[in-house]
């Protein structure tokens, strides 16, 4: 036995020893809302893997060191257990938890949400004598926003000063004034303005005002937004930056108001007071692009190489995009064969946009030498990226192409979704193509798809009409099986094809099975 797995065995004894250990003079500091009901014993105690988070090989000692705990509760994927090891290891002779170990057992309660648990370690943290800091809370406000608790949220934020004994910083105040906006709580972000301005004196910053021109332009009401650019000119420590433009701008560019756009973007470069970046230009680039004005947006690229600044990816595709959508195949064409030739790699966004404008324009021998074109480059081609050749092989009759894929791309290894395979059941029955309608269906039901309500209906009734009263009871039935329920409509007509063919015994059959 080599020396790490000696260490090994005298550790997991070690931590075995603990829950059996009845030494009273060990306090428990607190009862995580996570342990129920049974008391921790030998054998209630589950089995630890310390494979990766063992000590030095060479360190004979069983002492569980504060960056061993954070990799042993890091490596642990079960919260609970993971907490069996927070506490555990505080009843080592002469260890207390630091800010490391709470921010790492933190940030795992709260990735799985077990709040309750949380708030009992917080209450425990407030008694203890090390330094903390306030990052453990903006994590941890990030875990309410996610789970949309925003009042919570808040009170993380009113947490920071009695547990760090600090007023919070500038960060903290903008982090949490930012998840308000995102998640547009306009009452908790006046009442948090004001509880701020009152108990910490704030001074707003660039950041803080950026917030709020955020706020104004997701709100639809840009001119706020422009109010709050002339505030800032006033205030030498909070001066507009290329983001409050960037942002401002993005306002403008989304209601319409692409003049007032420009009118802020040549101010940002009078007296070369900012530069734009790629990001900046891709505003205006998409706002031209989503009002029709893509001969425009192609003028600010050109503008953006003849001042020094490289296209990215995100404008190529923007404008790719916009010409796409204009029928202009050739010219995005070109755009993408530039983008190639000076280096820029495309990605998934870039080829599906050009897929799809071959697709749409019936040019799918074209479209498939790009998804060639994509694997040779070990470009990925995405659930979307079949999606559209699917839609393009259907609305051109190319049926059996269309089912070959489905047949052939998930024994591949690629995802198809819901999307794939209603895509071609809708056309099939739409062009009344019900042997390979019934064929499809039987793919799906096998794989655990269900079919789209409407489409059910749609099949049942048109194999009724068609004279396939076999058929259309077999789809009925196997429909009912996955919870279908069938419209009178198509009810109707199945009982009306069955009467007209004498078989009514099959029909009081059917009708026992839908019944139980």
């Amino acid at each position: 036995m080599n020396a790490t797995k000696v260490v090994a065995v005298v550790i997991y004894k070690n931590f075995r020893c603990f829950s059996a250990s009845s030494d009273s003079s060990i306090p428990i500091k607190w009862i995580s809302p996570l342990q129920f009901l049974k008391t921790t014993s030998a054998k209630s105690v589950p089995p630890i893997e310390l494979g990766t988070i063992l000590l030095d090989a060479h360190r004979k000692s069983t002492f569980i060191s504060h960056s061993n705990a954070v990799k042993m509760i890091q490596h642990e994927k079960d919260p609970q257990l993971a907490l069996d090891i927070f506490n555990k290891v505080s009843k080592q002779k002469g260890f207390s938890h630091n800010n490391a170990t709470y921010f790492v057992i933190l940030e795992k309660l709260g990735r799985f949400r077990k709040f309750q648990a949380i708030n009992s370690i917080l209450a425990q943290m407030r008694y203890e004598t090390c330094r903390f800091e306030e990052g453990i809370f903006i994590n941890l406000m990030k875990h309410f926003f996610r789970a949309s608790l925003y009042d919570e949220m808040i009170q993380m934020f009113d947490t920071i000063q009695p547990i760090v004994r600090q007023k919070p910083t500038l960060k903290a105040i903008s982090t949490c004034l930012n998840l308000l906006v995102e998640s547009n709580q306009i009452h908790l972000i006046q009442s948090f303005l004001l509880n701020v301005k009152k108990n910490l004196n704030l001074e707003p910053n660039t950041c803080i005002f950026n917030i709020f021109v955020k706020y104004h332009c997701k709100r639809g009401d840009p001119e706020s937004a422009f109010q709050m650019l002339e505030e800032m000119k006033k205030n030498v420590d909070s001066y507009p930056n290329l983001i409050t433009y960037s942002t401002l701008m993005d306002g403008f560019c989304k209601i319409g108001k692409l003049k007032e756009a420009i009118d802020l973007f040549e101010e940002m470069l009078s007296g070369n007071q900012f530069l734009p970046d790629a990001l900046t230009y891709n505003v205006l680039i998409k706002g031209f692009c989503q009002w029709g004005k893509v001969d425009r947006a192609k003028n600010i690229m050109d503008f953006m190489k003849n001042n020094g600044c490289q296209p990215n990816l995100f404008n190529y595709s923007t404008l790719m995009t916009g010409l796409c959508s204009e029928g202009r195949l050739e010219e995005a064409t070109a755009m993408f064969d530039e983008m190639k030739k000076i280096g820029v790699k495309p990605d998934t966004i870039s080829y599906t946009t050009l897929v799809d404008t071959l697709c749409k324009m019936g040019k799918i021998e074209e479209a498939k030498l790009l998804l060639e074109e994509m694997k040779e480059n070990e470009c990925r081609a995405d659930t979307v990226t079949f999606n559209v050749v699917l839609g393009g092989l259907c609305r051109n009759f190319r049926f059996e192409e269309a089912l070959e894929m489905l047949y052939r791309l998930p024994n591949a290894g690629i995802q198809l979704n819901k999307g794939s395979y209603r895509i071609v059941l809708n056309r099939l029955c739409k062009e009344s193509e019900l042997e390979r309608a019934v064929e499809l269906l039987g793919l799906m039901l096998s794989r655990g798809i269900k079919p789209h309500f409407a489409t059910s209906n749609e099949l049942i009734v048109k194999l009724s009409e068609d004279g396939r009263v076999a058929d259309a009871m077999m789809v009925l039935c196997d429909l009912v099986e996955v919870g279908f329920k069938p419209e009178v409509e198509s009810w109707s007509s199945l009982v009306e094809s069955v009467c007209r063919e004498r078989k009514l015994l099959p029909m009081f059959e059917l009708l026992d099975e839908l019944f139980e």
